[in-house]
């Protein structure tokens, strides 16, 4: 009898030692390699939905304060560090609430940003913006109707499309920003419906940065969850499974 005892002790402490083993490897891929996110708002779109999972990269900028759980502030500046380019679409801590967001990297530091009438102009030179038709896929437009999709290319070369929801609105015309040096300025692909630089966020500095967005994993409408297995034949969307975050 001491020996069956002694065998479920020792069966128990196994279990409990591979679950402890199990959670600090995930912990240790979390912080250092890839963390998974969600796409909670429509301000990425067309390149990002609502209901997309992606993998971000940790290591893309380095590791500070933003890339530990739970953000805390214990050291400034990053290690290994590494200089986010235009056009990554990248997660980051908002410099006030900490909050986690998704937004493209438009200016560097030292950069002058601006919208004019509905055209993005990086030091006083347009950014070159071609319309390519109009979306009326409900999962990007939702009431919109029909709306107008640009394709947008950075100086760098970089190309993502963008979405134009309502002509001659406040978001088509603003100051000019001067990105501080250690700091960038983000935007949302969907120009007209998205809390970033130009509204409420403000400049980012390179500590805030979380990683890069690398590859979507999963991707469900509807407003499901993936728990919700019922739901996957009529809501996944399977054609953005493994597609690339980035546009």
């Amino acid at each position: 009898m001491a020996e069956k005892t002694e065998t479920k002790q020792s069966s128990l402490g196994e279990i409990i030692s591979v679950i402890i083993q199990a959670l600090i490897l995930a912990l240790v891929i979390r912080t250092l390699l890839f963390q998974p996110f969600s796409i909670p708002s429509g301000s990425m779109r067309p390149t990002l939905l609502e209901g997309d999972y992606l993998f971000v990269s940790k290591f893309s900028y380095g590791y500070s304060y933003a890339s530990l759980p739970f953000a805390p502030k214990i050291f400034s500046g990053r290690i290994w560090e590494g200089k986010p380019e235009r056009g990554d679409v990248a997660v980051f801590k908002h410099p006030v609430s900490g909050v986690d967001y998704i937004k493209r990297v438009i200016g560097l530091p030292g950069d002058r940003i601006q919208m004019r009438d509905g055209q993005l102009f990086i030091n006083d030179e347009p950014v070159k913006r071609e319309l390519t038709g109009q979306i009326d896929n409900p999962d990007i437009t939702e009431k919109f109707g029909p709306v107008d999709v640009y394709t947008e290319t950075l100086p760098n070369g970089v190309t993502y499309q963008t979405l134009d929801l309502t002509p001659n609105s406040t978001a088509d015309n603003t100051r000019e920003f001067v990105v501080p040096e250690g700091d960038y300025f983000m935007m949302g692909d969907n120009r007209d419906n998205s809390n970033d630089s130009r509204f409420g966020v403000g400049y980012v500095p390179l500590e805030n940065f979380v990683g890069r967005a690398n590859i979507i994993f999963f991707s469900i409408s509807g407003g499901a969850s993936p728990l919700e297995i019922w739901r996957w034949p009529s809501e996944l969307r399977l054609g953005r499974f493994f597609s690339s975050a980035e546009g």
